[in-house]
């Protein structure tokens, strides 16, 4: 049996975080090339994510499935899941462990054709607050928020 395990960010984790995040958006939206935003992903993840959010990763037999990051503010930025992972309980963890570092709120934005994650994030009590633009890609968004 395996066992997942979370653990805070490190930096070894890196490499592994951003080849997570391509895989998983690349399955999520094969209409883009995400190969393409490489770069500009880490330079993000290094820049605004590492020094500003709390991360939380998971691992299973060592291997890093998912991770989750999350401001002061209690922004939920990140929530990416291996797609092998997708409907086992690695990203409720993740969210748990975000609500855990958040005991006040936690606000996300989430794509509005993602209809997938809507339904977990509603599953796991998030509640629809509004509709926004994603200031990156332009692309219509539900901002989705959980308060205890």
């Amino acid at each position: 049996m395996t066992v997942l395990h979370l653990h805070p960010y490190r930096p070894e984790d890196e490499a592994a975080a951003i080849d997570l995040w391509h895989r998983t958006w690349q399955k999520a939206y094969p209409q883009i090339d995400f190969a393409a935003r490489l770069e500009w992903w880490r330079e993000r993840w290094r820049k605004d994510l590492v020094p500003k959010a709390s991360i939380v990763v998971a691992e299973e037999d060592g291997a890093l499935i998912g991770f989750v990051t999350i401001d002061g503010e209690g922004y939920l930025d990140q929530l990416v899941v291996d797609p092998q992972h997708w409907g086992s309980d690695a990203a409720r963890l993740l969210v748990d462990e975000a609500k855990r570092l958040s005991p006040t709120g936690v606000t996300l934005l989430v794509n509005k054709d993602n209809t997938r994650a809507i339904r977990f994030y509603e599953r796991n009590g998030f509640a629809h607050a509004g509709d926004d633009v994603n200031p990156t890609s332009g692309r219509p968004v539900l901002r989705m928020a959980w308060k205890p």
